[in-house]
């Protein structure tokens, strides 16, 4: 039954998939915390752990520990958890009672971040295989949006003023490319996290030496055996009671970048569909406005803009916590842990998500693209009609000089008389100018004036984004998990 009388996050109510709800659920947390205490248990078996010459570590005991992974009694540890006020203790505890036999021996060795902080490692890690997964497939849709229209001619912007003119793909190249920028980050930072492993309450290993009698050979084994069963290639080297909170920082990082990306995009579209060139997925029944009924509101990039500037100012939560942690370690990071981690990553979730549906159903008006082009064009052509009068006999400084005046002419007809733009016919009627208003309107074809772009997105395409695709074949086809 939905609740309705207490607060419930917008992430998990209408952002994040479900997907990305289940790596930061109660269940993955808990049966992770399980399967760390069965690999501590197993390490410590494998190594020979025994007193007075009798194994302190049965297989019967780590195969009684798997029975139990995902089968996580809930009511017994919180009901422990209020009487001795500690997750992990509460958490050991209610696995003792499902697992009698191995119970002495679950968390042996161990401090409160053996599973807290490795869970929180592997959550992270599993998170970013899913945000890498929608990032590369938004790659991929923005990769077959900029060759479906690497020669469309479109009016280009500097400072929001018209510019030189460029093609509706190579525009979305500059999208694309800061997407793969965000995944080559992801990447070193996925290829460089490790787990903490096992290393004690200040980080000294003190109780293992204690456990094994000083044999220190047999120590060093431990995190890299704990490492290997949990799916990664080493621990950290040194650490206090945690990793180092920088680990978060650098992650929460990644999501930042991902979000300026997607908020740069978002931005764009916004403002090319106030120009009315390029829009995004509208609804059949969709409604754009209470009041006015007409209204086709950009809804969609809007909301990516909104939930990707959370995630920027989220960034800072573990900048500032990494900062200030204490020595060996402080329990000031652990609430804003639990909020900023979690959170920037279903929202950027929900962000590429709302990034797959947008570029996937992008609508693109070539006739009114043509037609604010085509009402620009002849300002931007004046520089090869110039040159064409040189070729004729005419001197380049006057001629600039005339193209100049006239060019003020027709900008004041444009916009204090309200007109169309007459700077060709102005040029045509112009002594000084040896060509007629056919042969100038000629020279008004968009092609001629968008520079390689066409050829640019092509070799990009084909140098740049073709080999990631190639390389993550296996992961692309994912949809969009919205609410629209």
């Amino acid at each position: 039954m939905s609740e309705t009388n207490r607060y419930t996050s917008p992430l998990s109510e209408r952002y994040a998939s479900k997907e990305m709800q289940y790596i930061f659920s109660q269940d993955k947390k808990f049966s992770t915390w399980r399967k760390l205490w069965i690999a501590l248990a197993e390490t410590e078996m494998e190594l020979g752990l025994s007193q007075d010459g009798k194994p302190v570590i049965t297989q019967e005991m780590i195969d009684e520990m798997k029975q139990h992974i995902e089968d996580i009694n809930y009511d017994v540890a919180q009901a422990r958890e209020k009487e001795v006020r500690h997750d992990v203790m509460s958490h050991v505890y209610a696995y003792g009672k499902q697992c009698p036999k191995a119970a002495g021996i679950i968390h042996l060795g161990a401090t409160s971040c053996y599973v807290g902080d490795n869970t929180d490692i592997i959550i992270m890690r599993d998170a970013l295989l899913l945000i890498r997964k929608k990032l590369v497939n938004v790659i991929a849709e923005l990769a077959n949006f900029a060759e479906k229209y690497k020669a469309q001619p479109t009016l280009a912007f500097t400072h929001f003023q018209p510019a030189q003119p460029t093609t509706v793909g190579k525009r979305a190249t500059l999208w694309l490319n800061e997407f793969v920028m965000d995944l080559e980050d992801l990447d070193y930072v996925l290829s460089t996290l490790k787990l903490l492993g096992s290393k004690g309450t200040t980080g000294t290993q003190a109780s293992f030496l204690e456990l094994f009698n000083g044999d220190n050979e047999t120590i060093d084994k431990i995190d890299p055996m704990i490492a290997e069963k949990m799916g990664f290639k080493a621990c950290y080297p040194v650490s206090g009671q945690t990793y180092s909170r920088k680990v978060d920082t650098r992650v929460c990082n990644i999501l930042a970048g991902i979000a300026a990306s997607a908020h740069k995009m978002s931005n764009d579209i916004r403002l090319l569909q106030h120009l009315k060139e390029v829009e995004e997925p509208f609804e059949k029944s969709q409604i754009g406005s209470s009041a006015m009924a007409y209204k086709r509101n950009p809804m969609r990039s809007e909301r990516i803009a909104s939930l990707s500037r959370y995630v920027m100012i989220d960034a800072l939560n573990p900048a500032i916590t990494s900062a200030t942690q204490w020595f060996e370690r402080t329990l000031d990071d652990s609430a804003n842990k639990r909020l900023s981690i979690a959170e920037g990553f279903l929202a950027t979730d929900g962000v590429l998500d709302l990034c797959l549906n947008v570029v996937d159903g992008l609508v693109v008006y070539d006739k009114v693209i043509t037609k604010r082009l085509m009402s620009e064009l002849p300002f931007m052509a004046t520089e090869n009609i110039m040159m064409d009068a040189v070729k004729l006999g005419g001197n380049r400084q006057e001629l600039h000089e005339k193209i100049r005046t006239l060019s003020m002419e027709a900008g004041k007809n444009v916009k204090v008389e309200g007109k169309e733009n007459n700077l060709l016919e102005l040029i045509a009627a112009d002594d000084e100018f040896p060509m007629g208003l056919e042969e100038l309107e000629a020279t008004m074809e968009p092609s001629r004036y968008v520079g390689r772009s066409p050829r640019q997105v092509e070799v990009y395409l084909r140098d740049v984004i073709n080999p990631i695709l190639d390389a993550n074949k296996d992961i692309l086809g994912v949809t969009a998990e919205i609410n629209v």
